[in-house]
């Protein structure tokens, strides 16, 4: 299953996107996790540029996106709607709802199993 499912993390800060998925290898050995985090230059915010690099260097067909705030998550829709590959965009809790997401799919659970648990942590 991991390899129909990869994770792409967005955040507006480059380390809290690579601590989250160092994090996540530790029970998730086997699923792809990009992290994205800054702009360009280094500062705060999120750049479509590298949310677009990121999601083609990634091999699998289905893509679950988790976010920290508003215009990551804006930059993954715009994302979604520019790619072949089927992009979930994940409204959950950004750390509980990636770990989670990672820690299932290295257990193989099929994906509405994994689609049911992350309702619990949907933000509204």
């Amino acid at each position: 299953m991991s390899e129909q499912y990869g994770i792409l993390l967005v955040s507006h800060v480059e380390e809290l996107a690579e601590g989250l998925a160092r994090l996540m290898k530790q029970v998730a050995k086997d699923v792809t996790v990009k992290a994205v985090g800054g702009v360009e230059e280094g500062g705060i915010g999120t750049s479509f540029d590298k949310v677009m690099a990121a999601l083609n260097e990634m091999s699998e067909p289905n893509i679950l996106g988790f976010y920290d705030l508003g215009s990551a998550k804006m930059n993954l829709e715009l994302v979604s709607q520019m790619t072949e590959k089927k992009l979930i965009i994940c409204d959950a809790a950004f750390v509980e709802g990636a770990y989670l997401t990672a820690a299932l799919l290295q257990a193989d659970t099929p994906f509405e199993k994994i689609r049911e648990q992350l309702q619990e942590l949907y933000v509204k």
